[in-house]
């Protein structure tokens, strides 16, 4: 099912300069605190926000892993309608457009693009979106499915990634994203996705997610 990434294109990611490289130190700096207490706040933080109507309804992806330990929604409103927030879903990923969030610790200190690439526009079932330059099947995720421009699941081997974009009155969105994680304690590998998860997953979701926001809201 999944094939080779990137596609075939001469489009590279840009190289950080130094005022980005002093951002991004800027920003991981800010996150500090966050990384600190987010195991003390795990449920305020699972759900940063998300309404209970959002947590508790079901979403793409919530089978495929039923005895996932850590499970994640969160949610923000954006002003711009899902026709113009899909496109930044669909080109994330390192060695493309970014993850928007924290470039130092997830994009290689590659900053995440402020502009919609069309080189990167193509989606289908099984693609990957690379967590690393050199980009393998075991460190990105799948394309598992979607309905463009409502739904978006990404996966990997014990990870569900979902996106939901509901259209709100004045040409607004709603994103909702649900990550289930498993931790599967017979691979060695397993306690850097926990420390992943429990510590970081919480200042790098809200960082991607405003910065989504901040990306559509100024096309």
């Amino acid at each position: 099912m999944s094939r080779k990434f990137p596609e075939t294109t001469t489009w590279k990611p840009p190289l950080p300069t130094a005022a980005d490289l002093v951002r991004q130190i800027g920003a991981v700096v800010a996150d500090l605190p966050k990384f600190v207490v987010a195991p003390l706040r795990r449920r305020r933080h699972q759900t940063w926000g998300a309404n209970p109507a959002e947590v508790a309804a079901p979403m793409p992806g919530d089978g495929l892993l039923p005895r996932a330990q850590y499970r994640s929604t969160r949610a923000i409103t954006i002003a711009a309608p899902p026709e113009r927030v899909w496109p930044w879903l669909v080109q994330v990923g390192c060695g493309r457009a970014g993850w928007y969030a924290s470039d130092l610790l997830d994009n290689f200190a590659r900053p995440s693009v402020r502009y919609i690439v069309p080189e990167l526009q193509h989606i289908e079932p099984g693609q990957w979106l690379p967590w690393v330059m050199k980009p393998s099947e075991r460190l990105s995720f799948i394309v598992d499915s979607f309905d463009e421009p409502q739904w978006l699941l990404w996966r990997s081997r014990a990870r569900s990634w979902c996106w939901r974009l509901t259209p709100l009155n004045g040409e607004q969105t709603r994103l909702v994203a649900r990550l289930n994680t498993f931790y599967d304690w017979r691979r060695p590998g397993t306690v850097i996705t926990v420390v992943l998860m429990e510590v970081a997953d919480y200042a790098m979701m809200r960082r991607m997610l405003r910065g989504i926001k901040e990306r559509a809201e100024m096309q």
